[in-house]
Parts: C-alpha cells; sequence; structure tokens
C-alpha cells in the first residue's frame, strides 16, 4: 500500500506532461501537482532511467520520454476503433488504388490513426499520428458537419488555415450534410484528391472519419459519388460494430 501514492504521483507527472506542448521545469511539476520536492525529484529520476521521460539539461527541464510515445503508438494501433476499421478502410483504398485513413478530432485539428496504402499509391504526410487543421481537409469537414453551429466555427477560428470565409466554410459544411460526404482538392497533397464520411457514435457525434486519398484524374468524375457511398456503408457497419447504431 505504501507503494500507491508513488504510482499515483507518477501517473500525474505523466499526464501532466501529455497536456503541455513543451518541457516543464521539475519546479513547475511541483507547484501544478503540488508535490514534495523530495518525492517530485525522486520519481522524476526514475522516470527518466526507465525512459518515460527525458531531461534538457541546457534548460533544467522535462518532457516525455520515448517510452511513453511507445506507449501512446501501442494504444493507437490498438484500440478498437482502429483494429475494426483498418479491414474496412483497405478495401476501400484499393477501390481508388490510393490511401485509406482513418483520423479523429482533436480540437480544432484531426489526427490520422491509420493509414493504408494500395500497391502502387504514393506516400503521402498523413503518417499515423500527423496533426492537419479539421477545416483544412476532407475528413475534417466530414467530422465538424455533424458538430452544433458553435463548435464547427469555433474550430474554423482556431486554426482553419484555408484562405476560405466563414460564409463559404459554412457553406461547405452544409454540402456535406446534404450529401453525406466531403472531399478536398490538392489542399493536403498537391495532385492528390480526398473524399471522406465521418463515423457517428450513439450519440449521433463524428466518433472518427474514414477518407480515401487518390491521385486526381484517376478516378472518373462520376464514380466519386460511388467512391463515397462505398465509404459510407464502411462507416455505418463501423458505427453499427462499436456504437450498436444503425
Amino acid at each position: 500500500m505504501g507503494q500507491v501514492p508513488a504510482a499515483r504521483h507518477t501517473l500525474r507527472i505523466l499526464s501532466l506532461l501529455s497536456s503541455i506542448d513543451v518541457p516543464v521545469s521539475a519546479a513547475r511539476i511541483m507547484t501544478e501537482l503540488d508535490l514534495p520536492r523530495s518525492s517530485t525529484y525522486h520519481l522524476l529520476a526514475v522516470m527518466e532511467s526507465e525512459g518515460y521521460v527525458v531531461r534538457i539539461p541546457e534548460t533544467r527541464t522535462y518532457g516525455l520520454g520515448m517510452a511513453a510515445y511507445a506507449m501512446a503508438s501501442a494504444y493507437t494501433t490498438q484500440q478498437p476503433l482502429v483494429r475494426l476499421g483498418a479491414k474496412l478502410i483497405a478495401g476501400a483504398a484499393d477501390l481508388v488504388g490510393g490511401s485509406g485513413h482513418i483520423s479523429r478530432l482533436a480540437g480544432s485539428e484531426i489526427v490520422y490513426l491509420h493509414e493504408v496504402r494500395a500497391a502502387g499509391a504514393v506516400s503521402l504526410v498523413t503518417e499515423v499520428g500527423v496533426r492537419l487543421s479539421a477545416a483544412g481537409t476532407a475528413s475534417g469537414r466530414a467530422m465538424l458537419a455533424h458538430l452544433p453551429a458553435v463548435e464547427a466555427r469555433a474550430a474554423f477560428a482556431t486554426n482553419h488555415g484555408t484562405g476560405a470565409t466563414l460564409r463559404s466554410f459554412q457553406e461547405q459544411l452544409a454540402t456535406v450534410r446534404e450529401r453525406g460526404w466531403a472531399e478536398e482538392y490538392e489542399e493536403v497533397s498537391r495532385g492528390q484528391r480526398s473524399v471522406a464520411v465521418a463515423v457517428l457514435d450513439h450519440l449521433g457525434r463524428p466518433a472518427a472519419a474514414l477518407a480515401v486519398t487518390f491521385r486526381i484524374g484517376s478516378v472518373p468524375e462520376e464514380r466519386i459519388p460511388a467512391v463515397a457511398a462505398e465509404l459510407g456503408k464502411a462507416a455505418a457497419e463501423l458505427s453499427q460494430r462499436m456504437y450498436g447504431t444503425s
């Protein structure tokens, strides 16, 4: 039982470091978590030796170590959403001869959870862990279209980077809601086009997005709605299996 407080403090330190974008000092960790000085330095030393934190001597600050990142990566690849969706998105990628992606919203950004490429597909910037502006991607728009207007507007204002006006952005989301899928042309990768649909949870909120990216012109224009329909079927199946929605 004597080790329980130490374990709790260790987890709190890891949580704090994962919530801040820059390395922080031991003094800040002590202040933020109200920890004793001796305990803080002892725990940090152990965590550093095990690879869960890294100390930067020049600034006397601490950040997450590779062991912590490895755990996060393992969770990303093992979580049910990715396990259940990987095969579905692989089929969609083969359909267009391009890349398939699973992503989720993270504030005003999307973070890519899974990527698969069909044979011959080019490598893109959308690797696992990469974050992009939600408003500037097909996946992001597909999800934002299912959020209350105030939340979508906040995402646009916080980090849109698209050069679009709020009105044109709202019109984009209205189109997504009407037809059920989003798209983008060369906004993420030159010469590439993306189509995406949202995966909805039991509350009707976007839990993730499924998307395919392919070379412009490689899929006839008249086939794009059929591609979107296949993604829609995959998203509906994933929603049903994950959340019991119909």
